[in-house]
């Protein structure tokens, strides 16, 4: 009985493993898409001033917003994209926190025409008093999975960093 009983444990946890295997893998490219082509990085935007443009590799150019002033974490955030000289049909903006992982949070924005795409998104609570991130906007087209980075800083509610931003 107690050989039975192993045994069955044995093939459970043979089974799990084999689950939990299969499972990464076909989440792997879900979290880490490949990417055909990565804009450069313009380390001179601020998202809290305005919109910020970026040249698409392979030609076009992308406009990236977020339109909810102040950036606010835990709030919905309207966001927006404006594609020109390339063609999208899908258009999502991942959201990574810089030197801490914040977890999946990728909202897909929906097409308004003429290159548009719009949506709603929402920054999760940070423990940091300012926190760094990345909106990576990731376009699906023609040419493959195109991206480009937009980075920007989150402060706490109340929170006036020297220099007096907030």
């Amino acid at each position: 009985m107690a050989k039975t009983t192993t045994l069955l444990w044995a093939i459970a946890g043979v089974l799990f493993l084999a689950l939990a295997g299969v499972a990464a893998y076909k989440a792997l490219p879900i979290l880490n898409p490949e990417v055909g082509g990565m804009a450069p990085l313009d380390t001179d935007c601020d998202l809290r001033a305005g919109a910020c443009r970026s040249d698409l590799p392979g030609g076009g150019q992308i406009s990236f917003a977020i339109k909810t002033p102040g950036i606010p974490l835990v709030k919905p955030l309207d966001l927006e994209v404006r594609l020109s000289g390339v063609e999208a049909s899908k258009v999502e903006v991942d959201f990574v926190g810089i030197g801490m992982n914040m977890g999946f949070n990728r909202p897909r924005l929906d097409a308004r025409g003429d290159g548009v795409f719009a949506g709603t998104g929402m920054l999760p609570v940070c423990v940091r008093v300012a926190m760094e991130w990345e909106a990576r906007v990731l376009i699906t087209s023609p040419r493959g999975l195109l991206a480009a980075p937009f980075r920007f800083i989150t402060v706490k509610d109340g929170v006036v960093l020297p220099g007096g931003e907030r």
